[in-house]
């Protein structure tokens, strides 16, 4: 349908409705350029309000172009954490190695942002916040595509109808399962599960991170400058434990009874495990699909690619992967020409970084004595200075320009 405008007389073509399931990094990265392109965009969160808090991330290579064009790079800047020290313990409580945090992450000193995620979600939200609908404490109950548009009912029982549908929403993305099928067919299970959560700085630790390490385990205090740090619980487990994914009592018990018999500081970590109220229990998993479209409807960040923190690479992909979906749309005519320019595009900067994860996992979590004491040898020769170039696969991407519509 074509318009007239009333002032003018203008013929003008009325904006694109569009709906965003997720208000994370990836969804509000995505609804900033789709609004600047000429969308009219919803965005739809289970959650009452942008998720703040949360751990630290990082922002690295081609995603520090994205912020930047965005206008929050200095905010970020400013907001940057600088962590200076990674020191590794044997299980005893040795100490193995104590290293700039670059020499082992890859990173590129002076250059690469690590923030609070809460910091990098507010930054992004306050672009965006008066430009578009926010609909919260509401979520995707169903999506039926037509040729006019996808239908969607929401949770809470409104009906609307979009011209596009992104999925924005996470690793267990439901948007996901209802357009492409079940989570199983896509989810590819690295070994491990996680726990992580706040607790009081009892050790004095500031800007540093320490990890303890036994054969298939890892526990680490990660201490962003303030009273409390972050707790991280890693351990190795054979098979997805899908029966505690529901029940936080029970990621509880799985998590106290892999790390029983464990020293160090494991045992406060576990009473404060007990008592947190901001824990997050997840596998470590990546997502990998064969196409991150169908229809009307498209995947972006760990819906569509879940790299794992393995990677470092989570909330970088995010940003480039929303701007690369944005930037498709912008300069193709339809949909189905701009998804297949987005995933030509940008898979194999995709597939580079979640390539990332044996480096990662090699590093950082052995699972045999035997590999340990090799990490650990590894690790006592490292230059503690990082070079300051960074990982190519974190700059493998130049991103295309287009002149966004105000």
């Amino acid at each position: 349908m074509t318009l007239t405008d009333p002032l003018t007389g203008a013929r003008t073509t009325p904006r694109p409705k569009v709906l965003i399931s997720g208000a994370g990094i990836a969804g509000l990265v995505l609804a900033f350029w789709l609004n600047r392109y000429g969308h009219a965009v919803t965005m739809v969160e289970k959650a009452d309000a942008p998720r703040s808090g949360g751990y630290p991330v990082d922002v690295r290579g081609t995603a520090l172009e994205v912020v930047r064009r965005m206008g929050i790079l200095p905010r970020l800047r400013e907001a940057h954490i600088d962590l200076r020290r990674l020191t590794f313990l044997e299980g005893d409580g040795r100490e193995v190695a104590s290293l700039h945090p670059h020499s082992v992450t890859g990173g590129a000193e002076g250059r690469d942002l690590e923030v609070r995620r809460g910091d990098l979600t507010d930054a992004l939200h306050t672009t965006v916040r008066d430009d578009l609908e926010f609909v919260f404490n509401d979520s995707i109950d169903t999506l039926d595509q037509s040729g006019h548009g996808v239908d969607v009912t929401f949770r809470g029982g409104d009906r609307r109808t979009f011209d596009l549908v992104f999925g924005a929403d996470g690793m267990h993305s439901r948007t996901r399962e209802s357009v492409f099928g079940p989570e199983e067919r896509f989810h590819h299970y690295l070994g491990y599960c996680f726990a992580v959560f706040t607790m009081r700085d009892t050790l004095g630790l500031s800007h540093e991170t320490v990890m303890w390490n036994s054969p298939g385990r890892a526990a680490a205090l990660y201490a962003v400058g303030d009273d409390e740090v972050h707790a991280f619980l890693n351990f190795a487990h054979p098979q997805l434990p899908f029966d505690a994914f529901p029940d936080p009592q029970a990621q509880r018990d799985l998590v106290a009874t892999a790390f029983a018999d464990a020293g160090w500081e494991v045992p406060g970590m576990l009473a404060a495990l007990r008592d947190a109220d901001d824990v997050l229990f997840d596998a470590i998993s990546q997502i990998r699909m064969p196409r991150w479209s169908n229809g009307r409807v498209a995947l972006v960040g760990d819906a569509a690619w879940a790299p794992s923190f393995l990677t470092g690479q989570g909330t970088s992909l995010a940003l480039v992967g929303a701007y690369m979906l944005a930037a498709s749309l912008a300069n193709n005519q339809d949909h189905a020409a701009s998804f297949a320019a987005y995933e030509h595009s940008t898979r194999d900067f995709v597939t580079t970084n979640q390539a990332l994860v044996g480096k990662g996992s090699a590093t950082l979590f052995p699972t045999t004595p035997q590999a340990l004491a090799e990490r650990n040898d590894r690790l006592r020769t490292l230059d503690a200075v990082p070079s300051g170039e960074g990982r190519p696969a974190h700059s493998a991407l130049t991103l295309p320009d287009f002149t966004p519509m105000t």
